[in-house]
């Protein structure tokens, strides 16, 4: 292979930085960067989103994560923070974690296009010395293919799967206080990478990678599948003319076993269904399991809009959605099953109406002032903090979520 023009020699790391994290500057990226910072780290956000970058340098998250911003600020402080677009940089860099995205395709099955096209750019750079972690959810059985395909090149660098586990908006809490789990194609990858993550987590948890490949996608379709329970029982009860949280409160009331339903709502986010269909894929569309609560949870707006259908004259309508995130207190609108009520809704109503304190890039957002007097049916898309106090002015409201203290009938 020939050897790109600066490249150092394999093995010859000169380092600017300890550890260089790919895609830094997302979800995912950001909140291991500054917390790595912040234990004395010198750490190299790679990213092409020089927007969000321009933002970090700041000293401003460029979206919403608790905690972070006084963590970032030190690190930058520190002169522990470098920036950079340019993939040649790994070249010098002995550590890489990779956390760029792994989404599904419009059939539902895992879309590897950009994992595989981010390892092609990466190889003039890799050398048998670099210690690659793989961060982001990957498919079972893609560390093991990756280290087969960077060995297909001549190279045998160090290959280590470490999923986060971390709650969107809370990792620079989260990341130091969860056990992380961490496996390797070999035993010195397997404690390479248990090196690094001593570095930040409690306790490390050893397994093989498809174990841990296996581990990250239950743990997220479990959660997937739990929220599928509670809504079809949501559903059930609502077109019996039953208040679900009436029931919900007595079957837990002092009766331990069933303490951890949790309330029905809208399920979604970048990962929970996309994990739950990347396994359903690889078990050849037999995850039956994950398919229904796949139906049900996505099925959720259609069941809400079909039942305003019933009770209301919707083309004489103005509807108000309060809520465009993808769950509550965050900025994300990723998948929000709130744009799905707000799609089936133009289709159905005289007008919709949208609205989030929080949500960032939505153009369409007009103030909750305006919503809440304009609108003749309000829909609570997501419960923010911010609307708890809120004056409905006694219209309804569609609160499957019974934040609000109502009925949760509709």
């Amino acid at each position: 292979m020939t050897k790109m023009k600066d490249t150092p020699p394999r093995g010859a790391f000169s380092p600017r930085a300890d550890i260089c994290v790919l895609g830094g500057a997302g979800h995912v990226g950001l909140g291991i960067s500054i917390v790595l910072a912040s234990k004395g780290k010198r750490v190299l956000i790679l990213d092409v989103n020089t927007a969000a970058m321009e933002s970090i340098r700041s000293g401003c998250m460029p979206f919403l994560e608790f905690d972070a911003e006084p963590v970032l600020k030190q690190a930058l402080e520190s002169g522990n923070l470098l920036f950079s677009s340019d993939v040649a940089e790994i070249a010098s860099v002995p550590i890489i974690m990779v956390t760029i995205g792994t989404p599904i395709d419009e059939f539902l099955n895992p879309d590897m296009k950009d994992f595989v096209r981010c390892f092609e750019e990466m190889l003039p750079y890799l050398s048998d010395e670099h210690l690659l972690i793989l961060r982001s959810t990957v498919y079972p059985g893609m560390t093991e293919w990756l280290d087969r395909f960077v060995a297909g090149k001549g190279l045998h660098p160090r290959i280590a799967f470490c999923p986060e586990r971390i709650v969107e908006g809370h990792a620079v809490r989260e990341l130091q206080v969860l056990p992380q789990i961490v496996s390797g194609t070999t035993p010195e990858a397997e404690e390479s990478a248990s090196e690094v993550f001593s570095w930040i987590a409690p306790s490390i948890v050893r397994l093989k990678p498809m174990e841990a490949e296996f581990a990250k996608l239950f743990a997220n379709a479990y959660r997937y599948i739990q929220f599928a329970t509670t809504n079809q029982f949501y559903m059930m009860a609502n077109s019996a003319g039953l208040d679900y949280y009436r029931i919900l409160e007595g079957i837990k009331h002092d009766y331990p076993r069933l303490r951890d339903i949790p309330k029905a709502g809208y399920a979604a986010g970048p990962c929970l269904l996309k994990d739950t269909m990347q396994l359903t894929a690889f078990s050849n569309n037999r995850f039956s399991l994950g398919y229904s609560a796949m139906m049900i949870n996505e099925g959720l707006p259609l069941y809400v809009v079909s039942q305003l259908e019933q009770k209301y004259a919707l083309r004489e309508k103005t509807v108000g959605i309060l809520g465009m995130a993808f769950k509550a207190d965050s900025d994300d609108p990723r998948t929000s099953l709130s744009y799905k009520l707000k799609k089936l809704l133009k289709l159905r109503a005289k007008q919709v109406l949208t609205t989030d304190p929080l949500v960032r890039h939505d153009s369409e957002l007009a103030p909750l002032e305006e919503v809440l007097d304009r609108s003749d049916i309000l829909i609570l898309g997501v419960p923010h903090s911010a609307y708890r106090d809120i004056n409905i002015q006694g219209k309804p409201v569609v609160d499957i979520w019974n934040f609000l203290g109502k009925s949760s009938l509709i």
